[in-house]
């Protein structure tokens, strides 16, 4: 059923050596490949668009869904999913896009994910974005994800582009209630002429809501990164954004963190910073019997880790 370029986008997106266990949902060009669906874990394909409607009932603990998506033909992808968290649920949702083209031509998946997280509930989303193969042809990845996180839920993000993708545009929205809580984690590499944009969002609508968001980057030889990142808070709330970048030889990186207090109540902080890779961490390390290229790469991996 799987393929060797198969299991090496699963691997590398999703942590997958096999078909997973419990509930998931695996699309290969475009078309669903595999799923299973759980007693607490519903998986129901849209009647009016391409994707899926991903189910879980109230109180589920201890449970997954895997969602990755693979493209090894030379197509354009777009596929809409829904997420409907139940009241107390505590799942962990993997998600995640690889794309290997041998080819001249572009290829591309654009993923529209939309949250509903009920209340209490508790969801630690993680998506992965890769490109592989030694075509010619660009390797597209443009995310959207739009979060609801009701009175007391909790939602944590880990968003990666760990190599290949050649153009990104990604954008995520999040809505928080009362006590709700939000935590985004995106880890972020570009080389070459890759171009990328992350624009995150972040509306603190309840009382006591509270979000941070780190952001980590590199951008190396030729490529370009622009990030913006907003947070506004519309009661008594607290947010914290962070985005820092290395930047190596003739990359550009733009950081535009911006914070809007619309109440008194409302505790806002920014900080970004953009610089090279500091000269006395290379020495140290190249001291400890490393050259140049390997510390340089060592101290990259641990700032992206």
């Amino acid at each position: 059923m799987l393929d060797s370029i198969d299991k090496k986008l699963l691997k590398e997106v999703a942590d997958l050596h096999e078909i997973p266990q419990g509930a998931y949902n695996i699309r290969k060009n475009g078309e669903k490949l595999s799923r299973n669906t759980t007693a607490n874990i519903d998986i129901v394909t849209k009647e009016d668009k391409p994707g899926i409607d991903i189910i879980v009932k109230p109180g589920t603990k201890n449970e997954s869904v895997h969602i990755p998506v693979i493209l090894s033909a030379t197509m354009d992808d777009l596929v809409y999913n829904t997420f409907e968290i139940g009241e107390d649920a505590d799942v962990i949702i993997v998600a995640g896009c690889g794309i290997h083209n041998n080819t001249g031509e572009d290829s591309g998946h654009d993923g529209v994910h939309e949250f509903f997280i009920r209340r209490g509930a508790k969801v630690k989303y993680i998506e992965k974005h890769f490109g592989d193969g030694d075509g010619s042809g660009k390797r597209t990845l443009n995310p959207t994800t739009i979060m609801n996180i009701e009175e007391g839920a909790t939602a944590e993000l880990e968003l990666v582009q760990i190599k290949g993708v050649d153009n990104t545009k990604r954008d995520t929205v999040v809505r928080l209630e009362k006590d709700a809580k939000l935590i985004v984690s995106e880890r972020l590499l570009t080389y070459f002429d890759q171009t990328a944009e992350s624009i995150i969002t972040v509306e603190l609508l309840g009382s006591n809501s509270s979000a941070q968001v780190i952001s980590r980057s590199v951008a190396q030889n030729d490529s370009k990164q622009i990030f913006h990142l907003n947070m506004r808070g519309h009661t008594e709330c607290r947010g914290h954004i962070q985005c820092d970048s290395i930047i190596m030889h003739n990359a550009e990186v733009s950081a535009i963190p911006e914070i809007t207090a619309l109440s008194e109540g409302a505790e806002l902080v920014h900080e970004a910073a953009i610089g090279r890779i500091a000269s006395e961490q290379l020495t140290k390390l190249m001291c400890l019997g490393l050259n140049e290229q390997e510390a340089e790469e060592t101290i990259l991996q641990g700032f992206l880790a």
